[in-house]
């Protein structure tokens, strides 16, 4: 459990200053000036997605065609790291994907980690490992500290890799990730590179069809418009790759977060390296299905963001290499789960006026802030929709997003109260239904699959 001291004079210093606000100039005056300045923090975030929105719609399509053959060059020894806790259902499907990847085999290794897992998923594993020699089984006891990151640190002692691949229990990656991920590391200031997942299950239920429409927003949209405008992709975690030096330099991933990923980012960032995004470099993951399991994700998300804000926003204006735009996006980054938070003060301040506590909305228009409130996600959506090429069925996942954004800005305030007053919270894995999954090994075939389609329509091929 993560015991995080909170920061409980965050909510007396917000309350007391609204207290003084009212007695001062009165709560008509307080709450405009309020509405003004959440509706200037909306429309800079407004801009920034269209900014990424322009700039994915202008190249990322080009450079997503640039799927064909081309000389790969640096090819340097790479362990794969799967950590997986109660995977039965997925396991294989992954497994089979691995040992189909299109790298040298005496190049290659692929560590799992069953994570103390209390169904089939050891014993899966170790009927894989005997059949491929590249497959190794690491098998740690019921309990073990750290989740995801714990699983990794212990997948590392072992790793021989210069390149550490990591995937999670549920992606399927084509065969050419491998090669596209680790071609960036010829450059020396390249500490990771985040490759592109689509949701393979959008079928599942409406909520599964929203987030994988949702997906051409994270990771086609965003990452491709941080990278292109700002150079500062986002390590995410799955179907990415980090530099063995940079990350054993480091101490290995931190076991004290809910959200390594987001933390990797900011390490490496800070260090004066960088992410790299490639657009090129596929593969499909399971998405939550239910709100349930969207509920438990995304608290687990905010908080990990929320924690990743505490612990480097000061550090981000002392980094070496980062120009003043890069700061101020970086910053943005870390504040990205703070805005639904923010979202959920102005629903509040907009339904005083509509209950007539307050008549401030009598010189001040509501239109702005509503729309501002949902009209900066809908434009990268929306964006990613073109630059994916998406059949019209695709836009039907939209309609779902405005009551999946509700719950998610009541989730990330829930974390943010829970954050500040210091709830301990632990990892806690996302449940699997095993859709799409293959049960038996035959690589042959999986090699020979010339792409990946997306579950809504998309062919990802050259």
């Amino acid at each position: 459990m993560n015991g995080a001291p909170g920061a409980p004079w965050t909510l007396l210093a917000l309350g007391g200053g609204f207290a003084v606000a009212i007695g001062v100039v009165g709560l008509d005056v307080t709450m405009a000036t309020i509405a003004t300045v959440l509706a200037l923090l909306f429309l800079v975030f407004l801009l920034r997605h269209l900014a990424f929105a322009a700039s994915a719609m202008s190249t990322a399509r080009v450079d997503m065609r640039s799927l064909g053959s081309f000389d790969y060059g640096y090819r340097p020894r790479v362990s794969v790291l799967v950590p997986c806790r109660n995977e039965e259902l997925v396991i294989e499907g992954l497994v089979t994907c691995l040992l189909a990847l299109d790298y040298p085999a005496d190049l290659l290794e692929i560590l799992v980690v069953n994570d103390g897992s209390d169904d089939a998923t050891g014993t899966i594993l170790d009927e894989l490992v005997e059949r491929d020699s590249r497959l190794r089984a690491i098998h740690r006891p019921p309990g073990a500290p750290g989740g995801k990151s714990g699983a990794l640190n212990c997948a590392l002692v072992d790793a021989t890799g210069d390149i550490i691949v990591v995937y999670d229990a549920d992606h399927k990656p084509r065969a050419d990730v491998i090669r596209r991920l680790v071609r960036h590391f010829a450059d020396p200031q390249t500490g990771a590179v985040q490759g592109r997942c689509i949701v393979r299950n959008a079928e599942e239920s409406k909520l599964a069809l929203t987030i994988a429409v949702d997906y051409y927003c994270g990771y086609l949209v965003n990452e491709y418009g941080r990278q292109s405008l700002y150079d500062l992709p986002a390590y995410g975690g799955a179907n990415c790759a980090v530099r063995a030096s940079v990350l054993r330099a480091f101490g290995g991933w931190n076991e004290n977060t809910v959200t390594e990923d987001t933390d990797l980012t900011m390490r490496i960032v800070l260090s004066g390296l960088r992410v790299r995004y490639d657009v090129t470099a596929i593969d499909t993951e399971e998405s939550v299905s239910t709100f349930e399991r969207f509920w438990r994700q995304r608290y687990r998300w905010a908080r990990g963001h929320q924690m990743a804000w505490n612990d480097y926003r000061r550090w981000v204006w002392r980094a070496p290499g980062l120009t003043f735009a890069q700061r101020v996006e970086t910053m943005m980054f870390l504040l990205v789960y703070h805005i639904p938070v923010a979202c959920m003060f102005g629903a509040a301040l907009i339904a005083t006026r509509a209950v007539g506590i307050s008549s401030w909305g009598a010189t001040m228009d509501l239109t702005p802030i509503a729309t501002l409130l949902f009209l900066g996600p809908l434009l990268e959506l929306g964006a990613g929709l073109i630059v994916s090429r998406a059949p019209r069925r695709a836009a039907f996942g939209i309609l779902l997003f405005v009551p999946a954004f509700v719950v998610f800005m009541i989730v990330c305030t829930k974390a943010w109260f829970d954050g500040i007053i210091g709830r301990p919270y632990g990892w806690h894995k996302t449940p699997r239904t095993g859709h799409g999954q293959v049960r038996t090994i035959d690589t042959g075939a999986v090699a020979a699959e010339p792409h990946l389609r997306d579950p809504v329509g998309v062919a990802v091929e050259s």
